[in-house]
């Protein structure tokens, strides 16, 4: 991996998000619910909501990264997920920030598989390493990401929380 970073601001995610978006309608895809992967494809799936007309939003917490390069062996979904009986016949657009490994989009999309109409995959950055490609990206590259919202530590120990 490149020491170079790839760095995205809080404006070129608002770019970002509008040509994702654009991208998406131009496709023709008229999704029925965002599926925003928790967390770092919270904020892509509500810019996405509102570019696309979509106020059907819901989130599934995966947890996979447990630091910088630190991942666990397999991504997992954590409770509450949503109900498969809600996304019957939907057409869903899940949404993540990055395309890594690409295991996480690849739980997300394979749990959607069979109770949906349609299910596409969307991401502000994907890698040539990942074992999914998504149907929609608005950038790739082998670098690390530094997005705003998660480039610095947290105003608060997170040790002293209790978690």
């Amino acid at each position: 991996m490149s020491s170079e970073r790839e760095v995205l601001t809080y404006d070129l995610f608002g770019t970002a998000t509008r040509e994702l978006a654009q991208e998406v309608a131009d496709s023709g895809f008229r999704p029925d619910m965002i599926l925003a992967i928790a967390r770092g494809g919270l904020a892509l799936g509500m810019g996405l909501g509102y570019a696309l007309a979509v106020k059907n939003i819901s989130v599934v917490n995966v947890e996979f990264y447990t630091g910088v390069d630190q991942r666990l062996d397999v991504p997992i979904m954590l409770p509450p997920t949503p109900a498969a009986i809600d996304l019957s016949g939907l057409k869903v657009l899940v949404a993540d920030d990055v395309a890594d490994t690409g295991r996480t989009l690849e739980l997300v999309h394979a749990f959607c598989e069979g109770h949906v109409a349609e299910a596409r995959t969307v991401v502000i950055y994907d890698k040539p390493q990942s074992v999914i490609r998504p149907d929609y990206s608005w950038r790739t590259t082998e670098r690390w990401i530094d997005f705003p919202w998660s480039v610095l530590p947290p105003v608060v120990d997170p040790n002293a929380l209790g978690h």
